[in-house]
């Protein structure tokens, strides 16, 4: 740092807070440490006293915090108008949602640049539905200036891609096929499909139909293929998903041709939780099996992955087998998911 008079200190960088004392009104600072001297601001530094300043020597190969952070800012979100960042303050930029969506994160990405030192980001946890106004992630330059080529090797880690992504949901339409005699017969209401057109609705979704076939094996077939022709987006079948001989479900999808993901999940509540997807005329669609519990705990397997289904990932069974971590639902007396560890 240096010695510069106030009157020549124009577009210096301070090296420390400067204070403001205003008797029986307020003490504290007027400009903060890393300020950059505006020629408005000298008539104030010289008003508390300040003839003379300590800023920071200009190097070449060197940035400002606030410079920098605008560089952090690009790795992790760049251009895309589905999230938007706060002005750089102290080296520091907050990232929020610009619209309702699933969060994505490219973690091997995160972990290098925050490997890197001197810089920081921090997020919330990825493929979890966030919705307009959220904040994504913070990031810092923990010193007032960093050398370029820290920066440098930021940028070249993160390569062409942000790491951030807030990806709109594309599966509109819905179907569902409630199993069960019991529902069917009328000898017991309906409590599946209300529980899951309520979870569908915060997602914007429209339900095309919904059918009761019962136990029958091919009836819920025929059901599912019904649906897939009239333009579903994506089907739940709910119930009979056990491994009780009258239990149906998986036979009935595995028989309408869908290729199964995954009977079972290392999830509870939803351990066996059905992923499959039917191919037909051109078009994947998600058909899923959901266990009973979905409709008597708050949060199940579904909470985690039917976001990432409507917002259009094709999860695999290793995607699915990830969940162990995190995949125990500790059923609060609060429910405060998505902010808990369930899924994470």
């Amino acid at each position: 740092m240096k010695l510069v008079k106030t009157l020549e200190a124009e577009g210096a960088i301070l090296c420390h807070d400067i204070t403001q004392i205003i008797p029986n009104v307020s003490k504290g600072p007027v400009f903060k440490k890393g300020h950059i001297v505006t020629k408005e601001d000298i008539p104030v530094l010289l008003s508390v006293g300040k003839e003379n300043l300590y800023v920071w020597e200009a190097k070449e190969g060197m940035m400002h915090e606030d410079d920098a952070a605008e560089v952090l800012r690009m790795i992790v979100m760049g251009e895309d108008p589905a999230m938007y960042a706060s002005d750089p303050s102290e080296g520091k930029i907050s990232i929020y949602a610009a619209c309702d969506g699933l969060l994505t994160i490219r973690r091997d990405k995160l972990t290098t640049i925050n490997s890197i030192g001197q810089m920081m980001i921090a997020t919330i946890a990825g493929d979890r539905p966030v919705h307009k106004g959220d904040m994504l992630a913070g990031t810092r330059v923990i010193p007032l200036v960093i050398e370029e080529v820290f920066m440098n090797q930021a940028k070249e880690a993160a390569g062409e891609t942000r790491i951030l992504s807030v990806l709109p949901y594309k599966l509109k339409k819905y179907a569902l096929v409630i199993t069960g005699n019991e529902v069917a017969t009328g000898r017991i209401a309906d409590g599946f499909a209300p529980v899951l057109e309520s979870k569908m609705s915060e997602y914007d979704t429209a339900c095309i139909g919904k059918s009761y076939p019962g136990d029958d094996r091919k009836t819920i077939t025929n059901d599912i293929l019904k649906f897939a022709d009239a333009g579903a987006d994506i089907i739940l079948c709910s119930g009979g998903m056990s491994v009780d001989p009258d239990d149906r479900t998986p036979g009935a999808i595995k028989d309408t041709g869908a290729k199964i993901i995954s009977y079972g999940a290392p999830v509870l509540p939803g351990a066996m939780f059905l992923l499959s997807y039917l191919h037909i005329k051109d078009k994947v669609i998600p058909v899923l099996g959901v266990p009973g519990c979905a409709m008597y705990n708050k949060r199940t397997i579904l909470d985690l992955v039917l976001p990432r289904i409507l917002a259009g990932q094709s999860l695999t069974a290793r995607d699915l087998a990830a969940y162990g971590e995190g995949g125990l639902c500790r059923g609060c007396d609060e429910c405060r998911f998505p902010n808990c560890s369930f899924g994470i």
